[in-house]
């Protein structure tokens, strides 16, 4: 089993050992739908909710080491912990508390990255609408790679759409659906 895909299961294990919610995003949500990447950690969605962050930001400080000096407060004030495993690789867990955030776990499903290793991880179309409203660079790259491996016409546009849309009305970004829409319509055939 590959070391991050043995981190990715042991963390799983040790949230729903305490009864969370959560699934895996990011590049090694990207190695199941996109064009495989190197990528060096192991990132996390996990349902928190309001008001409940600090037993939650405590219990994983008590078991990771915490990447960056004030790693508690960054977690609280920004609702994402940075974390490091005893083998050094970085953990990077976001506190989800938008209805978005608990509907997208709620769809997460098992993804065996190597016999073994079942891990819950975000679907195709919500590690769409993740990277696409994150719009880094990176993100672009892992986009197109989606598309080409889920094939555009395969992927649930209208949820995408509903849910991506809000998003991107409240960061002030509405061009970024746009460029969705021209990628996929680029890369779909016709």
């Amino acid at each position: 089993m590959n070391e991050l895909a043995q981190l990715a299961l042991g963390l799983q294990t040790f949230w729903e050992g305490r009864g969370w919610r959560g699934c895996v995003i990011g590049g090694l949500a990207v190695q199941a739908w996109g064009e495989p990447r190197f990528t060096l950690d192991v990132d996390l969605s996990l349902l928190v909710g309001l008001g409940d962050e600090e037993e939650f930001v405590d219990a994983w400080l008590e078991k990771f080491a915490a990447r960056i000096p004030q790693a508690r407060q960054f977690a609280l004030e920004n609702r994402v912990l940075l974390l490091r495993s005893s083998e050094g690789i970085g953990i990077d867990l976001a506190m989800g508390c938008l209805p978005y955030e608990g509907e997208a776990i709620g769809r997460a499903v098992d993804v065996e990255f190597c016999p073994g290793a079942k891990i819950k991880t975000c679907t195709a179309e919500d590690l769409l609408v993740m990277k696409c409203f994150a719009n880094r660079p990176q993100d672009w790259i892992d986009i197109r790679g989606i598309l080409i491996r889920q094939k555009p016409r395969s992927l649930d546009w209208s949820y995408i759409h509903r849910h991506l849309n809000v998003l991107l009305r409240a960061k002030e970004s509405p061009e970024l659906m746009t460029r969705l829409d021209q990628l996929r319509d680029e890369l779909s055939p016709s």
